[in-house]
């Protein structure tokens, strides 16, 4: 064996990216990355530098991480140049990035035919690639493109690749079962063959879900030697995607006993995780997902309901609340009062866990979600809401009303064109205040409305930015009467701080509104502290 920790590699940004209907914006890389820092991931992929805008835009400015170390993804050198010589492998040294992933080929069939080049020059390719970049970099891994298949086809070429960027300097030799086509049994039988060539400690495994075998792959290499798993936030990944690292986690910390960067307090953040990149794709969590599903511990009833009601190990492999679940049998006011408890602990907010106010406060959180009106991934609106029902947030400005006006019409020019404008009648310090705004749309003009008249008041807000946006549409069957849910994101200019607010209206401008309010609320409660 190769010693009891295992370190995370996660590469949502990019295989994530891949997936068919995902398109992250920039905005959405720096959450979803914060998030996977706060958690514990050892190293988090930011992209390919130079494959598109969005991911330059990414490493033009990244998150600044507390743990995790941000590497960036490109290939080795093409033939025919020098690393020097290759402005694609140059792009990749000139990120803020102090761990670089170089992708090559470990299958003598696709050095023949996709690359056109003899075996030799391929092994050249990964060893001068590795060293040129170590010049650079901190940290170098491999990534042996088709390792299962390349070794199945010729295992003395495929374990000659991963042996020279073994020598050459590499940290990490990942083996890629990159058609997600190897079983488990292979997998760890092989995994076992290179690591009596290569430390385990030096191993890592990525694996695709192609036969629903990624995450049961991921635990075979680790238990023949591998010490790096690779995946994505709930398995995003192109065709069948990659393994799910919500799921890996877990297992490995908790079924397993291997040492992870993810500690107790992270693995209690998990469901929080999932939900938050399912919300940010404006897409509905799946309830059977393992461990944070919403149904992943719930009994609908009779014997299984009556069992776990005497004994929960009857029908349950671990506590709940380890992955920030809970327990779902008709009603479980403990274990939701539990998680109530947790989420107001992070918030700051100092609550006797036996106030009566909390058994309220949790009714009330579940009416509200029962509607749609859900806190997973706006954990700003949580805080506010939860401190509106104890009694803490201040009132700075009541909204006495608001109109929107939105046209699209041709111009003089004979142009098609779209103006909005807003006008908000506001009290702000016991008086009243009219301003009207415009804007790239009825959101923007509501904002600019409503900073006419605070921004005097409350200076600190020119320092508000809204970042991004998302509309999501609840109960689809009731047409264009259904509910929307409108999420927020939010950033302080000075401090770099973001968060995320949410409403829902069955009008599009009213769930806006109400999770603009919340927005300025929360920046001016946090200036208001400081």
């Amino acid at each position: 064996m190769s010693g009891n920790r295992v370190y995370l590699y996660d590469s949502t940004l990019r295989d994530g990216a891949q997936t068919q209907g995902v398109d992250f914006t920039a905005a959405d890389k720096v959450a979803i990355a914060s998030e996977l820092d706060r958690l514990g991931i050892d190293y988090i992929e930011g992209g390919w530098p130079g494959a598109n805008a969005t991911d330059d835009q990414f490493f033009a400015a990244p998150p600044a991480f507390r743990h995790a170390r941000l590497a960036a993804f490109g290939m080795t050198r093409r033939t025919g140049r020098s690393a020097g010589n290759d402005p694609g492998f140059q792009a990749l040294l000139a990120t803020p990035a102090r761990v670089v992933t170089l992708v090559g080929k470990a299958w003598e069939h696709q050095v023949k035919v996709a690359l056109g080049i003899s075996m030799e020059e391929n092994l050249k390719m990964v060893g001068d690639s590795v060293k040129a970049a170590l010049i650079r970099v901190d940290e170098v891994m491999f990534d042996a493109e088709h390792f299962f298949d390349g070794y199945k086809a010729n295992p003395d070429y495929a374990l000659a690749c991963v042996e020279e960027a073994h020598q050459a300097g590499a940290r990490w030799m990942v083996l890629c079962d990159t058609n997600g086509g190897t079983l488990p049994h292979e997998i760890g039988e092989i995994v076992a063959a290179v690591a009596r060539r290569v430390p385990g400690t030096h191993i890592g495994i990525h694996c695709h879900n192609d036969t629903e075998n990624a995450v049961a792959n991921t635990l075979a290499a680790v238990l023949a030697g591998a010490r790096q798993v690779q995946g994505t936030l709930n398995g995003l990944g192109e065709r069948c995607g990659n393994a799910n690292l919500i799921s890996l986690i877990p297992t490995l910390a908790v079924k397993m006993g291997f040492e992870t960067g993810v500690a107790a307090a992270g693995l209690r953040h998990l469901k929080t995780v999932s939900h938050m990149l399912d919300e940010r794709l404006n897409r509905a969590p799946n309830r059977h997902a393992p461990y944070v599903g919403a149904s992943a511990f719930a009994h609908k009833g009779g014997l299984h309901a009556s069992a776990v009601a005497k004994d929960p190990a009857c029908y349950e492999h671990l506590d709940p609340e380890t992955v920030g679940n809970v327990r779902h049998v008709v009603i479980s006011d403990q274990s939701g009062r539990s998680n109530i408890l947790a989420r107001l602990a992070e918030a700051g907010i100092a609550v006797d866990p036996d106030d009566p106010r909390i058994a309220q406060l949790l009714s009330e959180v579940k009416s509200r979600e029962a509607d749609g009106l859900t806190y997973d991934g706006a954990d700003a609106s949580f805080e506010l809401f939860a401190r509106r029902f104890l009694g803490g947030v201040p009132e700075f400005f009541q909204v006495h009303s608001f109109r929107v006006i939105d046209e699209r019409r041709y111009n003089a020019k004979g142009k098609l064109v779209h103006v909005s404008e807003a006008t908000a009648r506001v009290l702000v310090n016991d008086v009243y205040s009219m301003e009207a705004g415009e804007g790239f749309g009825p959101v923007n003009a509501l904002d600019a409305a409503l900073r006419k008249v605070l921004v005097p008041a409350f200076p600190m807000l020119g320092r508000l930015a809204l970042v991004d946006y998302k509309v999501r549409i609840m109960a689809p069957e009731r047409g264009t009467a259904a509910v929307t849910r409108v999420m927020i994101e939010s950033a302080d200019a000075a401090t770099g701080a973001r968060w995320t607010t949410v409403g829902i209206s069955e009008d599009i401008i009213d769930a806006s509104f109400n999770a603009l309010h919340d927005s300025i609320v929360y920046f001016l409660m946090g200036a208001a502290r400081t």
